[in-house]
Parts: structure tokens; C-alpha cells; sequence
């Protein structure tokens, strides 16, 4: 069921003569903006990608990966029941969270008719007690009756392997293994991994060789895509 944030999002990207829903041989378009189609995706890119994949030989696609950066969660008893309760997740994404699901795209972006766009979004969690009977808010003890924009904080977009550069702090050292990125990102070694993976098939870094059992990567001088 397409929730309240898809909706809101449709609605942002549909401006002017836009079209929404709009069927394109076996898939149906979430919006076409003159000569653009875009594409919303809230869930995995995962799901997309063999449809990206096809669109982009014909046609400039924008893919718009909102990214929660802050979440409120609104309790409810029963689904489409009253509020009861409203709190704030203690978890927090970050346009860090990007990676998570390049990891997807690996092998399309970058592309001459690809464009990736990242609202930073601030939402209500809108949820119900699991099994239609009111029970003790435990993690996992509940289903999710929606999603809603509560905030649009902001927005970053990516065409080339280069712009992914500019997550990257410029205070590594050259060359740098993921030990440096995890120390500069104050993040796990595993996630800069993911994040290396990344860059490296975005051909926005390359290896040079190695240090013990870590690759060693340089940043590339980008070009533009031909």
C-alpha cells in the first residue's frame, strides 16, 4: 500500500504539467516531468534496479531516495484508531545512509541519464499494536499503518562518481585504507567497507595495493561522463 510519504513526494516532483502514475510499456512511472522520468523509492533500491536498468539506455531517470534523518513514532491501538502516544526514535540516518543502498547501484551509477536525488526527511511513524489488541510497546510489537512528511530538511543530488567525493573528508591520507574512513567518519570498520565498495565501482577511487590485509585506495581525478 503506497503510503502518505509517497504520496507527499509525488506531489513535491509533480510541478507544473507533470504527469503521475504514468504507464510506460510494462512499468508504471511514479512521475514525468517534461522529458525526465522519476522514479520514488523509499524502500530498497534493490527492488528497482532491474527496472532502472532498463529505463536508462532510452531515457533520463531521476531516482529520488528519501533518507530519514529524524522519526517520530505515533502509537496507536488500533489501526486508523486515535493517537495515544508520541515519541521520538532514538535512531538518526544521516546522507551516510546513501551507501546502504548504493550498494545496489553499484553497477549503474554512475550513467550519462542518471541522476540520484536524497531528500533528507524528517517523518511520523504512524503504528498499531500487533494483532488488533492493545499490548505493551515492546520493540518488534507493532505494525506500521503509515508514513507521513513532517519535514523536508534538505536535499542532495549525485550525477557523477565525483559528487559521491564530497561525503568523503578531505583529511584522509593518500593513499588510505578503510581503517582511516571509518576513523574519520566515526563510523564501524564494516560500513566504511561498504562505503569503499562504493566509491571504487563509481570508479570515484582505485586501488594501488596493500597494507598488511587492507586495500589501499586513492581518489581519482573525476571526468565527466562521456
Amino acid at each position: 500500500m503506497e503510503t502518505s510519504l509517497h504520496r507527499q513526494l509525488k506531489q513535491l516532483y509533480a510541478v507544473g504539467d507533470a504527469g503521475q502514475e504514468i504507464r510506460l510499456g510494462r512499468f508504471r512511472i511514479d512521475v514525468v516531468r517534461e522529458n525526465q522520468l522519476i522514479e520514488i523509492q523509499h524502500g530498497s533500491l534493490a527492488a528497482i534496479r532491474s527496472k532502472i536498468q532498463f529505463l536508462l539506455p532510452k531515457y533520463q531517470v531521476l531516482v529520488v531516495k528519501p533518507l530519514v534523518v529524524r522519526k517520530y513514532l505515533i502509537q496507536c491501538d488500533e489501526k486508523d484508531g486515535p493517537p495515544v502516544g508520541r515519541r521520538l526514535s532514538p535512531k538518526k540516518g544521516s546522507i551516510l545512509s546513501l551507501f546502504d543502498e548504493l550498494v545496489y547501484f553499484a553497477r549503474l551509477f554512475p550513467h550519462r541519464n542518471l541522476v540520484l536525488e536524497t531528500p533528507l526527511v524528517e517523518i511520523e511513524e504512524w503504528r498499531f499494536a500487533g494483532h488488533g489488541r492493545r499490548r505493551r510497546w515492546r520493540r518488534n510489537d507493532f505494525q506500521v499503518a503509515d508514513q507521513k512528511l513532517v519535514r523536508l530538511v534538505g536535499i542532495e543530488q549525485f550525477r557523477t562518481s565525483g559528487d559521491l567525493l564530497r561525503l568523503i573528508p578531505n583529511s584522509l591520507p593518500s593513499p588510505f585504507h578503510t581503517g582511516h574512513l571509518a576513523e574519520a567518519l566515526g563510523i564501524r570498520r564494516w560500513v566504511a567497507q561498504r562505503i569503499a565498495y562504493c566509491l571504487r565501482h563509481s570508479r570515484a577511487v582505485r586501488t594501488v595495493g596493500k597494507s598488511g590485509n587492507s586495500q589501499l585506495y586513492q581518489m581519482r581525478r573525476v571526468k565527466k561522463i562521456a
